[in-house]
Parts: structure tokens; sequence; C-alpha cells
């Protein structure tokens, strides 16, 4: 038995860089932080040295841009025609009132709203399921499938939110009442 030769040769391959520790990585990105920073504070010392305020003098990159947007001027797209006319049409008057659509239409009363006057109708304090039943019945739509947990959340947030000026206080576990006689 022989052995074959391979006719293949060997690439010299590239020296590897030697791989640094995370304390070494983290020392030398913090000088390269240090460096960028004390060049940004060189920078603006300069600035000021002119007598201007920082934000008068336009750096290099903001000069290359605005000579950039100079030179290739194009016809506006759809979208900046768009902003532009939003941004062309008159300010309204200011004692002038404003002409309701005829597509408007209104505002439906929110869960939270519902449930305050529930419970200001209320003779005794109710948990959340009864709360949630009454306002469903009341035209409250909701597409979740727990309501209940909807609307005890959300007086629960009202009232971390409000403290003393919520609509709603909680007495017992999972029990309300309307708060100081608030409620519609």
């Amino acid at each position: 038995m022989s052995k074959r030769s391979s006719t293949r040769t060997k690439k010299p391959s590239a020296p590897k860089s030697p791989r640094m520790s995370k304390n070494a990585a983290r020392a030398d990105g913090a000088a390269k932080t240090e460096r960028l920073r004390k060049a940004a504070i060189a920078e603006i010392a300069e600035r000021l040295a002119d007598g201007k305020e920082d934000h008068e003098v336009p750096t290099a990159k903001e000069v290359a841009n605005a000579t950039h947007a100079r030179t290739t001027e194009t016809k506006p797209t759809a979208k900046a025609k768009a902003k532009r006319g939003n941004a062309e049409k008159a300010p309204k008057e200011k004692g002038a009132k404003a002409t309701p659509t005829p597509e408007a239409k209104p505002k439906r009363a929110s869960g939270l709203d519902l449930a305050a006057k529930v419970l200001a109708s209320a003779k005794e304090p109710l948990n959340a399921k009864s709360i949630a039943e009454r306002v469903l019945a009341a035209g409250w739509s909701t597409s979740g499938k727990t309501p209940h947990a909807t609307l005890y959340a959300a007086m629960i947030r009202e009232i971390a939110a409000k403290g003393k000026g919520a609509r709603f206080r909680k007495t017992d576990r999972g029990l309300f009442t309307p708060s100081n006689g608030k409620g519609a």
C-alpha cells in the first residue's frame, strides 16, 4: 500500500489577531469613547470661541448634506406633495365655529363611564362581574372574552392613577362603590 500524494498545496494562512479578554475589550471601548468625548468637547469649545452658539454653526456633515440636497433636486414625490398640501392650508379664524362633518358619530360611552353610572345608581357595593353585566346591558360592547376582567383592571388603574379623585372606591375584596358620590 502506498500513500497517495496530494497535489494540492496549502495556502499560507493569514496570521490571526489575538483575541482580547472581556476586560481588555471593555477597556479598549472605554478608551475609544473617552477619545471621542474629548474630541467633541474640543470641537464645541472651538465653536464657542468663535462667538457663535453651538447650534448656529453647521457641522461638516450638515454642510455636505445641504450641498448634496441642492445638487440633486428632483420633482417632489406624491408623499412630499401630500405633506406640503397639509402645511399650506389656511389657519382657521379664532371666532369661527367648526362645522360638523356628516360622518361624525356621537362619542360612544366608555366602559368606565358606564360603570360609574351603574355604581352611582346601585344601592350596595358591586363586584366586577355584576358591574360588567349591567354595563353590557347598558350598551357597552367589547370583543374580549372576559369583560369583567377588563372592567376590573380599568377601575383598579383609575384608582391607582387618580387616588382620591377616582370615580370608584374599592371597599372590600372585589367590591366597588362610587367614590364621593361621583358617578355620572
